[in-house]
């Protein structure tokens, strides 16, 4: 499943710096605008990833997953 967020970006200096909009504590700071998106997109995924385990982690057995739209 492709989802995408929001990116929040801005070049500060010589910096670029950014946070996703929908995901607290997902933000980057690069020396450019690709590095910038690469990274925040390889955090993206780390927090994805760690918040589901923790979720696992935290229900124990015998849950079932839905997909919920907005």
């Amino acid at each position: 499943m492709n989802k995408e967020y929001k990116a929040i970006i801005k070049q500060e200096g010589d910096w670029w710096i950014g946070w996703i909009e929908e995901v607290p504590g997902v933000n980057c700071q690069e020396p450019t605008h690709d590095e910038l998106i690469s990274s925040l997109q390889i955090t993206l995924r780390e927090a994805l990833e760690f918040n589901r385990q923790d979720a696992l982690a935290a229900i124990g057995a015998g849950y079932r997953e839905e997909n919920i739209a907005i």
